[in-house]
């Protein structure tokens, strides 16, 4: 994050690993149409390209390449739409857009209908992306009642940036892990629900990520603070549109919230549920304010690193839905520990992968600049490793390469070269790849240990292989793995 954007009232994750991957390009979020409320016209025609189905046909769900969502594009590259804010070229500025058509039957032949478990089963992502619609609409309704204008310009954002893209992978880890545990027609509804709701955090924490970040791209197009500042019709007005991004980012975490006490709970499950929710958000802003707090304090330590990585990836991108999964199934104690033990070495592996990748990636597949984690002075724990195994060695050489290429934001390729160079000779690379390998390996032992249906327990086998990449099988007398000051597995405490 650079400390010299303005800082938000709400939290974000680790979001920076959503432009960090290849793979199928995300959609470009619909466009702005007039708030619904009275109208009885399907707002979200667009968002059925969330997961590659033709427009207006029903969303295909998607392939799930990642546990965050997909890369951030350059400009242009999927065909972003025409200037800053969105609007047609010919259209006033200031103007509010024309509504979109409304979608073939098909779209929305499940909107407000009960998903059989067969149906979600054989596209998650759709069921979800179905549910959102229907959550979304009856939000942007109260929404309209208080004011048309701010139904438009915030409240609108959120729907369109929540249906309009990404892998809904949270959702996918909570729903799997509820059926790997037993949970099945009682409990549609409520897995739905609460992927929805997860949905709508990661829109909070993404847009407000953009605003910290200072990130003028996402999901292909320009980021919401960048489309608000063009909305006043004379030159972008930056400071207002930091400042309403702020409000889209706290409205959809409100929502949020709103979506899970309306999920219908027996008690003991509502209970078990929300204890997860609540410490899922606090541990977002805690992730969060340790990455900020390590650039300005300069904190390089790997152990530091890690344990932001642990807060702001694997807990709250693959930890906490598998968590909520097994709330909702009834798990036991025992199988709970294990699902989170293996969530938590997924989730930790993903994270140190995109610091791979933000260091070496080829910005074709990662879909941001060469080297951009490194210019940015990003305090990941691939270069705190280089670090702390130079200063071991007395390699100054290398740490002079660090201290200077680490950074510095003209940082030029012949610069950015050494600094390849500095963190493949001090080990580093190959210590970060090994460690990913073990993590990874971890997570799919961990699983094996938690008792799970087969049918279950093999989508929450693909789901963490393809999170957290590496190996599929332990490598010998592997080590457990788990970032300082976390819980053993086992422990929930923490």
């Amino acid at each position: 994050m650079r400390l010299t954007r303005p800082a938000v009232s709400a939290s974000a994750d680790h979001r920076r690993s959503e432009r960090s991957h290849g793979g199928a390009q995300p959609p470009a979020r619909p466009a702005e149409g007039t708030p619904a409320g009275g109208s009885a016209r399907e707002p979200y025609t667009a968002a059925a390209h969330a997961h590659g189905a033709p427009a207006g046909g029903d969303p295909a769900g998607g392939r799930h390449d990642r546990a965050h969502d997909g890369p951030r594009q350059e400009p242009g590259s999927d065909g972003t739409r025409g200037d800053r804010d969105g609007r047609d070229p010919g259209r006033p500025a200031g103007a509010a857009p024309p509504p979109p058509e409304p979608p073939a039957a098909e779209a929305v032949r499940a909107v407000g209908a009960v998903e059989s478990v067969d149906s979600v089963d054989a596209d998650v992502a759709g069921a979800v992306l179905r549910t959102a619609r229907t959550v979304l609409r009856e939000h942007l309704a109260e929404a309209a009642a208080i004011d048309a204008v701010f139904a438009r310009d915030v409240a609108r954002r959120v729907a369109d940036f929540t249906l309009g893209g990404g892998k809904r992978a949270r959702p996918r880890f909570l729903w799997w892990a509820m059926r790997a545990c037993g949970g099945g027609a009682d409990t549609v509804d409520a897995a739905l629900r609460l992927g929805v709701a997860l949905e709508l955090i990661q829109t909070c924490a993404l847009v407000h990520d953009d605003v910290m970040d200072g990130s003028a791209l996402r999901r292909g197009r320009p980021a919401v603070h960048v489309e608000l500042a063009g909305l006043t019709g004379g030159p972008p007005d930056t400071a207002f549109g930091t400042s309403a991004a702020v409000l889209v980012g706290d409205l959809a975490l409100a929502w949020a919230d709103d979506t899970v006490a309306a999920v219908t709970m027996d008690p003991a499950t509502r209970s078990r549920v929300l204890a997860i929710w609540r410490a899922m958000r606090t541990e977002m802003v805690a992730g969060q304010y340790l990455d900020l707090h390590g650039q300005a304090a300069a904190t390089r330590t790997a152990a530091h690193a890690l344990r932001t990585a642990w807060l702001k990836s694997a807990l709250y991108s693959v930890e906490r839905p598998l968590a909520l999964g097994a709330a909702l199934a009834g798990a036991d104690d025992r199988t709970t520990d294990a699902l989170r033990a293996a969530g938590r070495s997924a989730g930790t592996a993903f994270q140190l992968r995109d610091d791979l990748l933000g260091a070496f990636g080829d910005p074709a597949v990662t879909g941001k600049p060469s080297g951009g984690d490194l210019r940015d002075g990003k305090p990941t724990y691939l270069v705190a490793v280089a670090r702390e195994r130079a200063e071991a060695a007395g390699d100054t050489a290398t740490l002079a390469v660090l201290d200077a290429g680490v950074g510095d934001p003209g940082l030029t390729d012949e610069g950015l070269a050494r600094v390849r160079e500095a963190l493949t000779l001090s080990g580093a690379r190959a210590a970060v790849e090994h460690r990913v390998d073990r993590l990874a390996a971890e997570a799919q032992a961990r699983l094996d240990l938690a008792g799970l249906a087969p049918a279950g327990a093999r989508q929450l086998r693909l789901l963490l292989r393809e999170t957290a990449g590496g190996r599929t099988s332990p490598p010998p007398a592997s080590a457990s793995e788990h970032p300082p000051g976390t819980a053993p597995e086992g422990d929930t405490t923490r």
